[in-house]
């Protein structure tokens, strides 16, 4: 049990050293909280900016607060290397976010998870989300159970984890 609990950690210290020394783009996943103070979301704007900028491929889903700051980095710096999926359909989204989305190119919606409360279907997506990237940089608060059991399931797929918290 020892021996492959410390095989686990040496191939994810690996895998993360590997990630850090890769110079081609990857795609990064970030997702968030959506109650994120302005000067946090001006923060991660420009670090999405200066990650498109790069080369890197940024998947989000379309909420308020971080993924929205998210989104408006990616489109400034070259919005054909952001790809936004939602948990359900954009007629779903918060007034506040359709406007911001109907002017991203590479948008999925998800109507089928309608019948879902808001949070099922955000599981869902963010498990899809995390399915496509190589990385996840998350944003939450220490109670934040989605966005945390997001976290989870990315370290279980063995992709690298960046986690933020706000508190």
């Amino acid at each position: 049990m020892t021996q492959s609990v410390e095989t686990s950690k040496i191939d994810t210290l690996a895998q993360e050293l590997a990630a850090i020394q890769q110079t081609s783009s990857k795609r990064i996943a970030l997702l968030g909280s959506r109650h994120v103070p302005i000067t946090h979301q001006h923060l991660i704007e420009m670090m999405t900016y200066a990650l498109v900028l790069g080369g890197n491929r940024i998947i989000t889903s379309g909420a308020t607060g971080t993924n929205s700051a998210a989104i408006r980095g990616a489109m400034k710096a070259d919005p054909n290397l952001l790809t936004v999926i939602l948990p359900q359909s954009l007629d779903r989204q918060p007034r506040e976010s359709q406007d911001q989305l109907q002017q991203v190119i590479n948008l999925v919606e998800n109507p089928e998870n309608n019948h879902l409360s808001l949070g099922e279907a955000s599981a869902l997506c963010n498990q899809e989300i995390v399915s496509r990237c190589q990385q996840l940089i998350c944003f939450a608060f220490h109670d934040s159970q989605t966005l945390l059991k997001t976290c989870q399931d990315a370290e279980d797929q063995r992709k690298v984890l960046t986690l933020f918290y706000f508190d």
